[in-house]
C-alpha cells in the first residue's frame, strides 16, 4: 500500500514502487482521453541498431539535452546532436536541423519546449521519420495529436534514459 504523509492541511501521497511503475506504464491521461503507448514501441526504439537524433542536445552538462545525448552516446547508440546554436557537443559535430543530418534517423528524441516540439514533429513527418520520443516537458497535446494523425509513432511522458536503463537491466 501507498504510504501517506500529512503536511499541514494537505495530504501528500508517497507512491510505492508498484504504484509508480503502474503510473509510468505508458498511460497518460490528457483532457479525458487516454493515450496508450505500446510497450513494444519502446523496445523497438531502444534497439541498438537505431540511429537517433537528439533535437535540443546541449553543450551545457547541466541541461537535460546534454544528459540525454551523453547517455545514448555512452550506451553505444549512433546518435546525432541537433542544435542550431552549437558547432560541437561532446566532441561531435552538431547539426542545425534534421534536414542537415548526414543520414535519416530512425528515431528523433525531442528535448525542447512544447512549441518547438510542434514544429519538429511536422519536420519529422515531412522527412518520413516515423518514430518520435518526446522527453517529459517537451510534449504538447497538439504535437501528440499531429503525430497520431500523420502516422508518426510517438512515445511521451517517460524518459528515454530511464527506459533504456530499465530495459538494459531486464535484458530486453
Amino acid at each position: 500500500p501507498d504510504d501517506e504523509v500529512r503536511s499541514g492541511k494537505k495530504r501528500k501521497t508517497i507512491l510505492s514502487r508498484n504504484t509508480l511503475k503502474a503510473y509510468m506504464s505508458h498511460k497518460i491521461q490528457k483532457k479525458g482521453r487516454r493515450r496508450t503507448i505500446r510497450p513494444e514501441l519502446i523496445r523497438e526504439i531502444l534497439d541498438k541498431h537505431n540511429i537517433i537524433a537528439v533535437v535540443g542536445a546541449s553543450r551545457n552538462p547541466e541541461k537535460y539535452g546534454h544528459q540525454v545525448y551523453r547517455d545514448l552516446k555512452e550506451a553505444g547508440y549512433k546518435v546525432y546532436p541537433v542544435n542550431p546554436n552549437a558547432d560541437k557537443i561532446l566532441g561531435d559535430k552538431a547539426y542545425p536541423s534534421l534536414e542537415s543530418l548526414p543520414e535519416k534517423p530512425d528515431v528523433v528524441n525531442i528535448v525542447v519546449p512544447p512549441r518547438v516540439t510542434e514544429k519538429i514533429v511536422e519536420q519529422c513527418s515531412r522527412l518520413s521519420i516515423t518514430r518520435v520520443w518526446m522527453q517529459p516537458g517537451s510534449e504538447s497535446d497538439r504535437a501528440i495529436q499531429y503525430c497520431e494523425k500523420n502516422g508518426v509513432e510517438v512515445v511521451h511522458g517517460v524518459c528515454i534514459m530511464i527506459q533504456r536503463k530499465q530495459h538494459q537491466q531486464q535484458g530486453t
